[in-house]
């Protein structure tokens, strides 16, 4: 597989179902990942896209990291484990022949043994792994909705995907000063239509209201002379 696709809508949606079963997928880091590209890793957790791009956490060596799915891939089968290499076998020593040793009356020194000397080798200090910074969330996109229909206003908040105040009603003398905060000559003027058409609406009740009231009053002053 090519570490440099990243995970496709498919493959996030497998390794979801994967975290379910209890497993934890392991990743490759695709070239957008910075210097830990080509390393193996292993999802842990996956967090809401809707949130943050960076939403797939991996495993890397002791640090727990967020990732996006252009910075991953699946691992290929076998990623991430060494395989031991046979050490070769030693070749048999050619066994020494002793070369005759004439002695004129001269007593045998043993040879004094040289040893070689030892080389120590320093260890050298672990290669510090890169580690890709985790960016700070940033938090969701507040929407705040004033909104008319059949004769109402009515306010709703909502914050990402999570909705933090349900609509409600609100006096038409209150939804006249929130437009008024939005510097729009188009939508103050949208408004003051439509809160002028419901007062004619209202004068006209009203006025058929005086009206059949003063009917009834004049036929109850009538009921009163004829008893």
């Amino acid at each position: 597989m090519d570490a440099g696709q990243g995970l496709s809508t498919d493959e996030v949606r497998s390794i979801r179902e994967a975290l379910a079963a209890g497993r934890k997928p392991r990743v490759v880091f695709t070239a957008s990942a910075g210097q830990i590209a080509g390393q193996v890793g292993q999802v842990v957790e996956l967090t809401d896209p809707d949130v943050s791009d960076e939403f797939v956490v991996v495993r890397f060596g002791r640090d727990e990291l967020p990732f996006s799915p252009a910075d991953l891939a699946i691992a290929p089968k076998g990623a991430g484990r060494r395989v031991a290499e046979p050490k070769p076998e030693p070749e048999p020593e050619a066994p020494a022949v002793a070369a005759p040793e004439f002695v004129l009356d001269t007593p045998r020194v043993p040879a004094q043994r040289q040893e070689e000397p030892k080389v120590e080798q320093a260890e050298k200090p672990p290669a510090r792994r890169a580690v890709k910074a985790a960016k700070p969330k940033s938090p969701a996109g507040l929407t705040v909705t004033l909104a008319y229909a059949d004769g109402e206003w009515t306010v709703a908040a909502q914050q990402g995907s999570k909705a933090l105040a349900k609509p409600y009603v609100v006096k038409p003398a209150e939804a006249l000063k929130m437009v008024a905060l939005v510097d729009v000559p188009g939508v103050q003027e949208a408004v003051e239509q439509i809160l002028g058409a419901e007062r004619a609406e209202a004068e006209q009740q009203a006025e058929k209201l005086r009206a059949e009231l003063a009917e009834i009053e004049a036929r109850l002053a009538e009921l009163r002379e004829a008893s």
